[in-house]
């Protein structure tokens, strides 16, 4: 049995940001105030690099592209910590972290403020109900403005946003902060910060800290009958029925605790660490449900007891230089060493033969992990959001959401020799990366690779170079379109075919019609038929039949979207009727009755935000138009300026050259998939000849060949 630290004083969180607000900077100050590290790294800079930034990529173009994951301890509490990519290519990164975690530090930049990705992590941590703090960072740039940002946060991310703290100083002047619980100046003293001063508040803060305190009081009453007494009484509340309202409000994901800091200068993170021990959940805290065998809903009830039949999620696969590694966590009873544990996907028997605590990407062998943890097995043959359990079958855990890939690429390997090496590492990435899929075009015989973005595509590029030695011509990036019907039509289809035995014979008659345009699903099946006119066994074929031609429309080849169809009528024959007569009737109804719906092709449009001088702002708006975008909203922050817009993904390839070019080098932009929406007509036409030209020359190629 391992030992086993109370569930108590576990904390399982993530820090999660747009990019560039400080996450790493952060988590880099934790490890070093934790004891975890004696050196401190930094993201851009000469010495060795952050700690959980641990991939040369990363290091190299100072982003986190993978989550890493660590273990540390403050005080009696243990921190399973894990550091997530801010960039938007890197998503799925954050999507399945956050599925296994009890709370979160949502990092804010106190110039930036709420920013494109912080509106996407908040979707996140909301889908898996996830209580977080928020830690505004970079009090010391210029501009930084820690009110504006809590506003923003009110407005943007309709949470109660509660400070929880207030600056004293700001930009260059920032010191340190005022603790508005026990009505404390808090100070960093030493060359990292890491010894905490606390003092009285200084004269000329002190009315404006009473103010603010008495704000955070009347916040928090909102959430508590015995609090809102003593204030309505103009009694002084004890601090810790302050804290402890403050953690239900968390926890119930009604409030967002706000603390202030600048890790970079070494403020602010000794206290965040204290608020991440006080208020977020720990295990025992967390109700985590579970989908019996043979349901569809997560009805059962996971219980955090290491002594119960264990249940845990693999939510995240790597390879790296000594094997595979399947990071786990714990949600019931206890994984040990040599023991023997269920896939629920596929039923096989799996021993656990190394379980490891991760530090980044060093390893530390243990003999076990209990409900709670958060450890990675060696060897497992596993996809992401299995679920392993003592016995088959147990029961799953619901499987994170998995965004589909807007963007596609070919490659091909310089040197002929090379295709095993590609094969073997885009199967590697693709176990890894759910996000990243890899096709064969039936034309071309092309490799295509589909992601998030080009940043996302390219980083796979680079790591197949550098980890396998292949070396591939990239293609140039192609846009995901999808076919869609405008209006409704009715089918009668018939198939019949006579040999000299038993024939085939369906018949179909229905309607197609489309989907509304804020339906979530992309293919709706219907079947109200009566009588018995078409037994009951072959409907599954029928739908077989017509999910099967969804693949390829008909105006340029890409996937069908937005349809619905009813099968409303029909007849069959006793002898010559067969599933697969049904399902070949079913394709021929898609082939004759959707080109009636008059389709059109919808492509991917991208939020896209920009921040660049106010005095570029003018051309930048003009570009993004001219691309075809639309601009919703301008935000002022200082002598920059904040452009929100939507434009088709079509038109961003390149677009940070452009930026550059535009701003002087000094604007950034970020982009995330927003939704689908047609094309033009005569963008659409353009894009069928194209397609109709690429299937000529490829077919004209191969006939060569042969």
């Amino acid at each position: 049995m391992p030992n086993a630290e109370p569930l108590k004083n576990i904390r399982n969180i993530g820090i999660s940001a747009h990019i560039d607000s400080g996450k790493t900077t952060l988590s880099e100050r934790i490890l070093y105030y934790t004891g975890r590290i004696h050196r401190i790294g930094e993201v851009h800079g000469d010495g060795p690099g952050a700690t959980m930034d641990y991939m040369e990529l990363e290091r190299e173009r100072g982003i986190t592209i993978t989550s890493a994951a660590t273990t540390v301890r403050w005080g009696e509490a243990v921190i399973n910590l894990i550091d997530t990519p801010g960039h938007v290519d890197f998503t799925i990164e954050v999507e399945r972290s956050l599925r296994v975690l009890d709370g979160a530090i949502l990092v804010l930049c106190a110039v930036g403020g709420v920013q494109a990705q912080s509106l996407t992590i908040d979707r996140q941590m909301r889908r898996y109900h996830v209580p977080r703090l928020a830690f505004i960072n970079k009090m010391d740039r210029v501009g930084a403005d820690p009110f504006r940002v809590v506003q923003q946060m009110k407005d943007r991310l309709d949470c109660d946003a509660v400070l929880m703290q207030l600056p004293i100083g700001r930009e260059s002047d920032f010191r340190g902060v005022i603790d508005l619980v026990t009505m404390e100046a808090v100070y960093f003293d030493g060359a990292h910060g890491e010894h905490v001063r606390r003092e009285a508040i200084p004269g000329e803060l002190m009315e404006s800290a009473r103010q603010a305190r008495q704000h955070m009081l009347e916040s928090l009453a909102m959430y508590s009958d015995e609090l809102l007494e003593i204030l309505l009484a103009e009694e002084e509340p004890p601090q810790e029925l302050i804290w402890r309202v403050a953690k239900a409000a968390t926890c119930s994901l009604q409030m967002t605790p706000v603390f202030l800091g600048s890790a970079f200068k070494n403020k602010g993170v000794q206290p965040l660490l204290d608020a991440v021990v006080r208020l977020l959940p720990s295990p025992l805290e967390v109700e985590v449900r579970a989908i019996p065998p043979g349901e569809e809903t997560a009805s059962m009830l996971l219980s955090a007891d290491p002594a119960a039949p264990a249940v845990a999620m693999a939510f995240k696969l790597v390879e790296d230089p000594f094997g595979a590694l399947t990071f786990l966590r714990v949600y019931q009873g206890t994984l040990c060493k040599g023991g023997y544990y269920y896939n629920q996907r596929t039923g096989k028997r799996e021993r656990f033969g190394r379980i490891v605590r991760m530090h980044a990407d060093k390893r530390e062998e243990i003999e076990g992990a209990t409900a709670g943890d958060i450890v990675a097995v060696v060897g497992l043959d596993a996809a992401s959001g299995d679920t392993y359990a003592e016995s088959y079958p147990a029961c799953t855990l619901e499987r994170m959401y998995i965004p589909e890939p807007v963007i596609k690429m070919s490659i091909t390997p310089v040197e002929r020799n090379a295709a095993e090496r590609l094969a073997k590492a885009l199967a590697r990435f693709r176990r890894e990366d759910p996000t990243l899929h890899v096709t064969i075009d039936e034309e071309s015989g092309e490799t295509l690779i589909a992601g998030m973005g080009e940043l996302h595509l390219d980083i796979y590029v680079e790591r197949l170079r550098r980890e396998y030695g292949v070396d591939v011509l990239v293609g140039a990036p192609k846009v995901n379109y999808r076919e869609a019907p405008t209006e409704p039509t009715t089918f009668n289809v018939r198939h019949r075919k006579q040999t000299g035995g038993a024939g085939q014979y369906a018949h179909i008659i229905g309607k197609m019609e489309p989907l509304p345009e804020d339906s979530e699903e992309t293919f709706v099946f219907e079947e109200c038929i009566v009588g018995g006119r078409i037994p009951k066994q072959y409907i599954p074929a029928i739908e077989k039949g017509l999910r099967s031609s969804l693949e390829k429309g008909p105006l340029a080849g890409y996937p069908i979207v937005g349809l619905k169809v009813i099968v409303e009528d029909g007849s069959y024959h006793e002898v010559d009727s067969s599933d697969l007569a049904f399902q070949i009737c079913a394709q021929m109804v898609m082939r004759e009755a959707f080109p009636q719906t008059r389709p059109v092709l919808l492509e991917p449009i991208m939020k896209i935000e920009i921040e660049c001088p106010e005095s570029a702002q003018g051309s930048v708006v003009g570009d993004l138009i001219g691309r075809r975008g639309v601009v919703l909203g301008t935000h002022s922050l200082g002598n920059l300026v904040r452009i929100e817009g939507e434009v088709p993904l079509a038109e961003t390839f390149g677009y940070s050259t452009t930026l550059r070019s535009l701003t002087q080098g000094q604007g950034t932009f970020s982009l995330e998939f927003s939704k689908y929406r047609r094309v033009p007509p005569s963008i659409q036409e353009e894009i069928i000849l194209q397609r109709k030209r690429n299937r000529t020359s490829s077919g004209s190629g191969v006939s060569a060949r042969t």
